[in-house]
């Protein structure tokens, strides 16, 4: 019986269609919140991805080196609107996506390279490469036009081709190459101040949850990117990255849509995917953050029992109950009392700014005028609005015990310090969870960025890096020897060392540095922190910190920069290595940075290179002191003649074991390396 008003022939092609409307409807809308067990047929994974059987997570890639994971849904999207035709413009459909997804850093070495939402025509990918090209693209074909492959990466590793000074800690879209066409340093704009942007780390050794949001109006043809942390509960209503541009050149008409992640030669991490909605012409469906699967431990192993759970939750109430009251305690002795107890760092160094004066500063803590970024803190230029005076200011990350604790470090570290050739602390700033150091501005950067990634037209002549050298060697003496403390750096480095306008040599950093007395044992059992390749054998073997590893890093930095080679290269390239090496075969003057040409003076060449392999030796009591160093290059003593020239490639073994192998030493007992083996460093950010 046909129904009224509608014909049977109409009826039938209705009933005969539905099946593939619902199908249609399915496949343009989709929602995977309590993970993604039972649902593996929708998503076809590629390399790496899997689904983990007991919560399912989806994971893209485990931390090996060069490997690369891929997961997408498994039905094409319809892209294109319907009445887009062959002899009209097509116009691409609105779409909407959200998920949450936390790449987790091993805490024995650095992290990287990031992941990607990917709209491609293909789930699959042959020939792509890991590192910067994500799984998605390779050497060859990187800058293709045709690739119609759309991306929104964050990214955990500076880009491909791009320089040091540039943070790998980013949000990018790009379209048909890996290279993004537009970029924003990873981070949220609160609500309630949206002009206050809050920075985000992407990646994490505890394994942060961050939220994406990928928006795109067809009509309006504007790209919207937002993320978020978990915590938050809320999406933000202002968008990281809000860029109009017209997909229909990039998509075909059908496409899918999906994550690939990928891990690099010397980094990698754990890149996870907990939920995803994705859907068509609307908003995609929210997540509920309460339902997602739980990340494992650290070491891989599933999360506790609930009853585990339940009684650890348990005892924190009563721990909680007994905090409140000794806070109640507490707070009332010190209402009692009519003037504030100060805590030592605050004494050694009284500059006190205020927060306004900082803010204004910084124009606000605006992204132009961020200088640097690490795990801790960025670094902003500022313009003091009572003098006129620039400077550097560094604000800790909020909620960072670390960046709390290096706060407090630099801050009696470098309160008292006063040398030529040490960056002057001027004050810091303490108001609520806003912690902020104020150096002075030095205007040329890192000594390594100028010799690796020179700028306008400086350019370090010989003259000028021996000038450097005894600088640098000054100031170290000054910190073992000649402060009232004895003051050990532990991050001494070519990126620590800033040059002012006169070209000289300002050491900058503490955040890791130590405090000791000059009389008994100044050396103690510490996590091992500092950068890889700088890192002295007997520190990472025994966890113990003297003047000694810092004459080491001393003396890696100075075949760094007489060389024009970084600490460790690719393959098995170590530069002390091969210094040595050179030194055994009489052609020592070889290693010499092919940019000085023979505008060098050398026998102050041959000083540099052999004081650098003496300093970097692997026995500590074969060092010499800092004041030796300050001796030897000023010409008041002769290097002495070294017996180890011809055995050193030898026993440099200890050195390559303890630079290529620091996850096996932090397996000891006096050791600890919790915070994460970086190239730019451990335990600190920049």
């Amino acid at each position: 019986m046909a129904l009224p008003g509608i014909s049977t022939s109409s009826a039938f092609l209705f009933f005969f269609l539905l099946p593939s409307l619902i199908q249609l409807l399915e496949a343009s809308s989709f929602t995977f919140n309590n993970g993604f067990n039972g649902k593996e047929s929708d998503l076809t994974r590629q390399n790496g991805a899997t689904i983990d059987n007991q919560s399912g997570l989806l994971k893209l890639t485990n931390t090996s080196y060069q490997v690369t994971g891929q997961a997408f849904y498994s039905k094409p999207i319809q892209m294109f609107a319907k009445d887009s035709t062959p002899n009209k413009t097509h116009q691409v459909s609105s779409f909407s996506t959200s998920f949450v997804f936390a790449m987790v850093n091993p805490r024995s070495r650095p992290g990287g390279y990031g992941l990607a939402f990917t709209i491609s025509p293909s789930p699959e990918f042959p020939g792509a490469e890991a590192g910067h090209f994500f799984g998605i693209f390779s050497s060859s074909n990187f800058k293709n036009t045709p690739n119609h492959i759309f991306l929104v990466e964050f990214d955990t590793v500076d880009g491909l081709n791009e320089t040091e000074d540039n943070t790998g800690n980013h949000v990018g879209v790009s379209f048909n190459e890996v290279n993004s066409a537009e970029t924003k340093i990873a981070g949220y704009y609160p609500d309630g101040t949206p002009e206050e942007k809050q920075h985000m780390i992407l990646d994490s050794t505890d394994g942060e949850l961050i939220c994406a949001w990928i928006e795109y109006d067809g009509v309006e043809k504007l790209l919207n990117v937002t993320i978020f942390p978990t915590s938050l509960q809320k999406k933000p209503n202002k968008a990281l990255i809000s860029r109009h541009v017209d997909l229909a050149s990039v998509f075909n008409e059908k496409m899918f849509v999906g994550f690939s992640a990928s891990t690099g030669k010397t980094k990698s991490s754990f890149h996870y995917i907990l939920g995803w909605s994705f859907a068509m012409h609307g908003k995609a469906k929210e997540l509920n953050f309460n339902q997602l699967p739980k990340l494992p431990n650290q070491d891989g192993t599933s999360s506790l029992k609930p009853q585990i759970i339940a009684l650890i939750a348990g005892l924190c109430a009563l721990l909680l109950m007994l905090l409140v009251i000794l806070g109640y305690l507490t707070l009332y002795k010190r209402m009692t009392k009519t003037f504030e107890i100060l805590e030592d760092w605050e004494l050694d160094c009284p500059h006190r700014f205020k927060f306004k004066d900082l803010h204004t500063a910084t124009k606000g803590f605006k992204d132009s005028e961020l200088i640097g970024v690490g795990g801790f803190g960025a670094v902003y230029k500022g313009i003091l609005p009572s003098t006129g005076c620039e400077v550097a200011v560094k604000k800790i990350t909020k909620n960072s015990l670390q960046g709390i604790r290096d706060f407090a470090a630099e801050v009696e570290s470098l309160g008292q310090l006063r040398h030529k050739n040490l960056v002057n602390l001027q004050g810091w700033c303490k108001k609520k969870n806003n912690l902020i150091i104020v150096y002075d501005y030095i205007p040329n950067g890192s000594l390594g960025s100028l010799i690796f990634n020179p700028r306008g037209n400086i350019f370090l002549t010989w003259e000028r890096r021996f000038n450097i050298f005894k600088g640098i060697a000054e100031g170290l003496l000054y910190l073992h020897e000649e402060y009232q403390q004895v003051v050990i750096h532990r991050d001494v480095k070519s990126s620590n060392v800033l040059i002012d306008s006169d070209m000289n040599a300002r050491l900058s950093d503490f955040g890791l540095a130590r405090l000791h007395d000059h009389h008994g044992e100044i050396s103690h059992t510490t996590g091992v922190v500092g950068t890889i390749g700088y890192i002295a054998p007997e520190f990472a073997r025994t966890g113990k910190a003297s003047t000694a590893t810092d004459v080491f890093a001393y003396g890696v930095l100075l075949l760094e920069v007489a060389c024009g080679k970084r600490p460790i290269g690719s393959g098995n390239f170590i530069l002390v290595d091969w210094v040595t090496e050179c030194c055994q075969m009489g052609r020592l003057l070889d290693v010499v940075d092919p940019k000085l040409g023979s505008e060098f003076a050398v026998e102050e060449m041959e000083l540099v290179l052999k004081l650098g392999l003496l300093c970097s030796y692997h026995k500590p009591e074969a060092r010499p002191s800092m004041r030796q160093v300050v001796r030897y290059l000023n010409g008041d003593d002769l290097l002495p003649v070294f017996d180890g020239w011809g055995t050193n490639v030898e026993s440099q073994g200890e050195y390559r074991l303890s630079t290529r192998c620091m996850e096996v030493t932090s397996n000891g007992t006096s050791t600890s390396i919790g915070a994460g083996v970086s190239f730019n460093s451990i335990n600190i950010g920049r």
